[in-house]
């Protein structure tokens, strides 16, 4: 992969000093782990152009051949793990995975900075982990563009759209997101048939749990909860369903929980236990306001 330097990775010198996207993704990384974030392409010394390295999503979402070299290596990481490998787990990981990139970009700067940046596959770049599960390990943001509401103290930069609430900022991530997962929708082709639907519920669970693990990280899950519920309040085409968070009881204590939307048929390496409890598979739908 030949990655791009456009000029949006020129030092910012309109926004105020530790005001700036690139100042706010250094400060979100610090403060989570969920993935790490960075500003900028890397330097052309770490692209290999392996699987383990790093990829556009231009590229990969242009490009099936990308995602089937990615298929194949966590068919790889699977059989030297549990000896088996089922495609359809192979490929349960990889429509996770690769919406994952922008919905935690997305729920951590919305989360901690009331931000929202570019989610376009041209401006965004992942890292697959050297070691251990073939899976995104790091994020790239090459655009200095954000949208924010009108006390952010960079409200007046010329990279800023200022939106007039919270409710604008979480309509204006939803639709960043989805336009970025409908691209992923319409180019993915697994050695296994996943319908529409399907897709969609990965898509779903996606943004839904990292809204709700960016305030899980930040020890504030409450914040992240009512995140999820801000951005995710019903049922939204294409989302399949409003943020599942609910909570349960646990030994007669009550934590949150949620259903997934998606299966990552995980199930099939458990020597027959089944579909974990909040599976698609096994729970039913919750009814949703």
């Amino acid at each position: 992969m030949a990655v791009r330097h456009s000029a949006s990775t020129a030092p910012l010198t309109a926004c105020p000093p530790d005001h700036s996207l690139r100042d706010s993704l250094a400060t979100v990384n610090a403060a989570q782990s969920l993935m790490a974030l960075r500003f900028g392409a890397p330097p052309a010394s770490e692209v290999t152009g392996d699987i383990r390295s790093w990829h556009e999503c231009e590229d990969v979402l242009a490009d099936q051949g990308v995602l089937d070299r990615w298929h194949d290596e966590q068919r790889a990481w699977l059989h030297g793990e549990y000896g088996e490998a089922p495609d359809r787990t192979a490929a349960g990981s990889i429509k996770s995975w690769y919406l994952q990139v922008p919905a935690t970009l997305g729920a951590l700067l919305f989360h901690y900075e009331r931000r929202v940046p570019s989610l376009r596959a041209e401006d965004l770049l992942f890292h697959v982990a050297s070691a251990g599960k073939p899976k995104p390990d790091v994020v790239a943001l090459r655009n200095e563009a954000f949208a924010c509401l009108p006390d952010d103290p960079a409200a007046d930069a010329p990279e800023a759209t200022v939106v007039e609430s919270d409710d604008a900022l979480a309509a204006l991530l939803r639709a960043r997101y989805v336009a970025h997962a409908a691209r992923f929708v319409a180019t993915y082709r697994p050695p296994v048939r996943f319908g529409r639907h399907a897709l969609w519920g990965a898509a779903t669970d996606a943004l839904d749990v990292a809204l709700w693990k960016a305030g899980k990280q930040g020890d504030n899950e409450g914040a992240g909860i009512a995140d999820a519920a801000l951005v995710l309040p019903d049922r939204i085409e294409p989302f399949t369903s409003a943020s599942t968070l609910h909570t349960t009881l646990d030994d007669g204590e009550p934590h949150w929980t949620r259903r997934k939307e998606s299966c990552c048929f995980h199930y099939l390496l458990d020597n027959g236990k089944g579909p974990c409890a909040t599976c698609p598979r096994r729970s039913p739908p919750l009814q949703h306001r």
